[in-house]
């Protein structure tokens, strides 16, 4: 008899790609690996109207879905080192304790990720993904509430492994969406510029890396590498129905680009820096409104969403970045 309080996550970070590690970590959060290999029966004449059991597994693959969990100074870069830049080591702030992590979206050149070997399972049974990278990430907020993080991971296959033991649970703090500033400024001027107060409610953010696995020829059945192909990054905001709103959707209108900047702040490091007092999540983002919504209720309030859509622009040349800010001197 297994039980669900006993499943786990075991995070670990491949030197090479696909060549299975230790994990070093535990991620606090929830999800179980999914083998997804072909099984093909084949049809054939050969007078059974049951047809036999002749089948084959043309293809290996595996997944996980890291459910929705609380986001973190923490754990967010794990995510974002498999999905958007690989960068390991934080930069110092100067004298100051934090460190930090600057994930560039992709504008000319694709950046390197890191691949992490994925382990999952119960107290009954223990799996290994290899090869693993994200395929699409998410951060979700609402007032009163803490930010939201989710992934897709894709990886080469699951098979039966043990757990690497002796890990200790990570110490951890969760990002407030409460802490949230939001700013929107002209691309002439600079992200985090204009603060605009008393409108913000709800933010998702969410990227399509654009990392695909390739199939080839090559002797394995799993898939050889991987490569980039166009990420997508948009932003859904929900504003109260008032004097912001009514701006932007005259940007969306008239279809002016423009630079959004959602600025998180947490405890205050224990050393201040040059640019950083705090643990810090930043998401910046240069593009064009996509659309708004029609005007809704909450409670009896007027409020309104509109989806912005990260595009390269060339007055900023900027796409986006996302800046996480914490005390951890490696991505463990």
């Amino acid at each position: 008899m297994s039980i669900k309080a006993l499943r786990k996550i075991q995070l670990g970070r491949e030197a090479t790609a696909g060549t299975p590690v230790a994990a070093t970590t535990i991620w606090r959060g929830m999800g179980t690996l999914e083998d997804q290999r072909e099984t093909k029966f084949v049809e054939e004449d050969i007078g059974y109207i049951s047809g036999v059991d002749r089948s084959y597994v043309p293809k290996l693959q595996g997944s996980i879905e890291f459910e929705s969990v609380e986001a973190t100074f923490e754990q967010l870069p794990h995510i974002l080192e498999a999905g958007i830049k690989a960068i390991g080591t934080g930069v110092a702030d100067g004298s100051g304790s934090g460190k930090i992590y600057d994930y560039t979206l992709p504008v000319a050149t694709a950046n390197t990720i890191k691949t992490y070997t994925i382990q999952g399972g119960d107290d009954q049974e223990a799996e290994r993904m290899e090869y693993a990278f994200v395929s699409e990430l998410n951060l979700t907020g609402k007032a009163s509430e803490a930010w939201m993080m989710g992934a897709t991971w894709l990886g080469r296959q699951v098979a039966l492994n043990a757990f690497t033991t002796s890990l200790s649970v990570p110490i951890v703090e969760e990002i407030l969406f409460s802490k949230t500033k939001l700013y929107i400024d002209a691309v002439t001027g600079n992200f985090g510029a204009t603060l605009k107060s008393n409108t913000l409610l709800e933010a998702s953010f969410t990227v399509k890396t654009g990392w695909m696995p390739v199939f080839t020829a090559d002797g394995n059945l799993y898939f050889s590498f991987i490569k980039l192909t166009p990420p997508e990054a948009t932003l859904d905001i929900t504003f109260e129905h008032d004097a912001t709103a009514a701006a932007e959707k005259v940007n969306w209108r008239n279809q002016t680009p423009r630079l959004i900047q959602l600025k998180a702040e947490g405890s205050a490091l224990a050393t201040p820096g040059t640019t950083y007092t705090y643990k810090t999540l930043i998401i910046n983002l240069a593009g064009k409104w996509e659309k708004f919504d029609k005007i809704a209720e909450a409670d009896g309030n007027d409020i309104i969403t509109g989806t912005f859509r990260g595009r390269y622009n060339a007055t900023k040349a900027a796409f986006g970045n996302i800046v996480v800010v914490n005390e951890l001197v490696t991505v463990p």
